[in-house]
Parts: structure tokens; C-alpha cells; sequence
């Protein structure tokens, strides 16, 4: 079962050491399947409890799963293997179209913002003890929330969506419980939910959002959370209907006890409206990050939700960071205040590209999916030579890999960096590079 690797220990911890050394080494690839708990113990000479103790330890620490009566194998991939990591590296004379950033052509100037907010520090600098959430961040993240129809709740302030996902989870899971997530998805939250002892189980999505019935599938099968992307879904571009929304929530109704986190992705840089899945019952959290619209340095996102998550989440972050600057959110009230963005601008900019590469490729019989936001999702029968004939015609795209689990292969093009102009050749590319594929649901 093991080849020549032999687990050794005695007690625990030293048998979870031993796991670790081993997958770290290789010597236990990815999907190794390990001894049952009372075979390995027969064979250290060990009471069962004690690997059972071993395990449980490995499964925290993402470096096992176990499924049932399957057995506990080696995670496919690991919680420490980041997916950033499966890129291409643009060299010179290649048009990189793969890194996710807005156009930076469209973020506003912080120089006068900054130079305001510090002077209003100067005058008040904010010291321990205060209040987190600055009272005007609040009070225009809520309106921005009601005007959506989000359900009303507290206000949070998170280091970023993917921070605030982060301390939503820890705040009503356990390591081991299993998490509901978008199919293909966000690269860096499938990189997350597994470093934190979670266990990700794969939702398939098409330009609407997630499919009811493949949600209904995973939460039947013990889902305890599930993270859904209302807007310009990274990657492919869905942007959850109102028909769609309407039927998660029924999905979500009989599963009461299931966590919902939202990501509004798009917020800023869509022209679609949101259709949140909350109602306000059960447990709940909605997240709105600045980075698209704004800019990724501020790093500030607002989140709400029931009034025990908010406060489990702030309550926590206390105990670490203690709060996010409060010059950053009163930067981002200033830029509210001041309508820096406007959002039908940069939706028409953003659209005008993404909308012109996909028909751009429909006329070469490529099928391309893209709803919103920056990103256009195009299924491959071979990712790898797909990028590599890319990369050769001047391309550099982002590899399906970072982004799926049981998804078919596909690459990804952000359009943030094009010009009219890049459309017709990029497709031209694309078409000799993937050639048709057919139309279907990405899972």
C-alpha cells in the first residue's frame, strides 16, 4: 500500500510527523492511500485511539482526507501547493493576459485621497481601544448593501474577500467539515479551504451560477457551508440570475444550518444587477471587496451578515490584527463620498472587451463563456497544448489548472489589458490554439 515508505512512531504526534515527512519527501504523492487505522496500529505496536489521534491531527492540517470506508489517503492536492504557482511567465515580446488585475487605466488616483485622509489623521490619529469599523464606513457600506438587497446586518471590515472568507469559515466550521465551492472557482480559495483542515467539495457552475441541483447534491451529502460568487465569478464570468437565485435559496431552504458566504466579485465594474442569495435566516455573510474597482493595494473589504457571525468575526480579529487601518477605510470613504468610479463607465469598458473577444471567438466556432467582470473562460480538449501553442503565437494565458477540480480543462484570458485592436488576432490564436469546443455547463 505504502511501496518502501514506512510510517514509524509511537505516539501521535510522532505518526503524524512521520505522514508529513513522507509527503513532504514525495515518498507519499498525492492520492496515496494510508493503512487503516487499526492495521497500522497493529503494526507499530500502538493502541488504535493513537493513530486514530494521528489522523485526525493530519486531516486539521490539511495533509489527509478521509472518505468513509474508503479510507484516509493523501490529499490530491496539497493544502501547502499554492495554484498561483501553475503559471505561465510572460517572456519578452509575449502579451501577458493572464494575471486577474484590473485595468489600471480605470482605478482612481490615491494621491490627493491620501494626502486628505493623513491630514485628518494629524489631527486625530486613531489609538487603541477605538472602535474597529469607522462610523462612516459603516454607515455607506450598509446603504451600498440595502441598495443591493442584501439583508440588513452588521458591518465588518476584512483585509481584503478572501481575509473575510477566511474568518467567516473559522468562525462556524471545525477542520474536517466539508465546504461547498464553485466548480471551476477562485484559485486562491481553493488553495484556502484545504489549508484550513476543510474539506472542498466541487459545485459545477455555468454562466448563471452554480447548478441547483449539483449545490443539492453536496449539501445532501453533508456540505456544511457553501461560497457562492454573485458577480464576474472568477473565471468564468457567471453573474447569479434572479431565476437562479430564487432557485439556490430553495435548495438552501432545506438545509437550514448550512453557512452561505457571498462574494459580490464584481461590485464596481458590472452593469448586472445583484441578486443576493441571503435572506437574513440562518447563518450568513456577504462580502464586498474594493480591489477591482479601487485598486488591490487598499486591501478593505466591508462584510455583513447575522448579527453572531459579524460578531464572532470581529471578535476574533481583536485577538489578532486587532483592526484594519482605519486610515484605509477612511480612504475608501473618501472615495465613496467623492463617486471616484464610476461604475457604468468601467462595467461599458470592461464589457465592450470581454463581450467583443467572446463574439470574436464565436464566429471561429470557439465557444468562450464570460457574463461580467474581466474574464473570458474558454473550454480546451488539451490545456497544455493549448498554452504552449499560445505561448508560442505571443500569449501567455492562465492554465484551467489553477482554477478547477473535477472541471474539464480550459484557459483563462483576462481583458483588462486589451485594446480593440488585440481582439480579432487574440481570437485568431485562441482558434488555432484550442479549436472549436462545444457549448456546455463547465463541470
Amino acid at each position: 500500500m505504502l511501496g518502501e515508505y514506512r510510517i514509524e512512531g509511537r505516539r501521535a504526534a510522532e505518526i503524524a510527523a512521520s505522514v508529513e515527512r513522507g509527503v513532504g519527501a514525495g515518498q507519499l504523492g498525492p492520492g496515496q492511500l494510508l493503512p487503516p487505522m487499526r492495521e497500522l496500529a497493529a503494526t507499530l505496536g500502538v493502541n488504535p485511539n493513537t493513530v486514530a489521534a494521528a489522523y485526525r491531527t493530519l486531516r486539521e492540517r490539511g495533509v489527509i482526507e478521509t472518505d468513509g470506508r474508503r479510507g484516509s489517503r493523501v490529499r490530491s492536492a496539497p493544502a501547502t501547493t499554492a495554484r498561483g504557482s501553475l503559471r505561465v511567465e510572460a517572456p519578452e515580446g509575449v502579451r501577458d493576459v493572464s494575471n486577474g488585475s484590473p485595468d489600471p487605466a480605470l482605478l482612481p488616483a490615491l494621491d490627493s485621497v491620501l494626502a486628505t485622509v493623513a491630514g485628518e489623521y494629524a489631527g486625530r490619529p486613531t489609538m487603541y481601544g477605538e472602535a474597529p469599523v469607522d462610523e462612516e464606513f459603516a454607515r455607506l457600506a450598509r446603504a451600498s448593501f440595502d441598495e443591493g438587497g442584501v439583508p440588513a446586518g452588521p458591518v465588518g471590515v476584512a483585509s481584503g474577500s478572501l481575509d473575510a472568507v477566511e474568518r467567516v469559515l473559522l468562525a462556524h466550521l471545525r477542520p474536517g467539515d466539508a465546504v461547498a465551492i464553485e466548480d471551476p472557482g477562485w484559485g486562491s480559495l481553493l488553495d484556502l479551504v484545504p489549508a484550513l483542515g476543510l474539506r472542498p467539495v466541487p459545485v459545477a457552475v455555468d454562466d448563471d451560477g452554480p447548478l441547483p441541483d449539483a449545490v443539492a447534491r453536496a449539501l445532501r451529502g453533508g456540505a456544511r457551508a457553501l461560497i457562492v460568487t454573485d458577480r464576474a465569478q472568477n473565471p468564468t464570468g457567471a453573474c447569479v440570475t434572479a431565476d437562479r437565485a430564487a432557485a439556490l435559496r430553495a435548495v438552501l431552504d432545506a438545509h437550514p444550518d448550512v453557512l452561505l458566504v457571498e462574494d459580490d466579485h464584481g461590485h464596481g465594474i458590472v452593469a448586472q444587477p445583484l441578486h443576493p442569495l441571503a435572506t437574513g435566516a440562518g447563518k450568513w455573510a456577504f462580502v464586498r471587496s474594493v480591489a477591482k474597482a479601487w485598486g488591490p493595494d487598499l486591501r478593505v473589504a466591508a462584510f455583513t451578515g447575522g448579527a453572531e457571525t459579524v460578531d464572532r468575526v470581529l471578535g476574533r480579529q481583536r485577538l489578532g490584527p486587532g483592526w484594519v487601518s482605519r486610515l484605509l477605510q477612511r480612504a475608501v470613504v473618501h472615495l465613496w463620498r467623492t463617486g471616484a468610479v464610476e461604475p457604468e463607465v468601467v462595467a461599458a469598458s470592461y464589457g465592450a472587451r470581454r463581450d467583443g473577444l467572446v463574439r470574436a471567438l464565436a464566429r471561429r466556432g470557439v465557444a468562450a463563456h464570460g457574463r461580467s467582470g474581466m474574464n473570458v473562460w474558454v473550454p480546451v480538449a488539451d490545456e497544455t497544448g493549448a498554452v504552449a501553442r499560445l505561448l508560442a503565437a505571443g500569449w501567455a494565458v492562465a492554465p484551467g489548472a489553477r482554477f478547477r477540480m473535477e472541471a474539464g480543462p480550459a484557459v483563462r484570458f483576462t481583458v483588462s489589458g486589451l485594446t480593440r485592436a488585440d481582439l480579432e488576432p487574440l481570437a485568431d490564436a485562441v482558434a488555432y490554439a484550442a479549436g472549436p469546443a462545444p457549448a456546455r455547463s463547465y463541470g
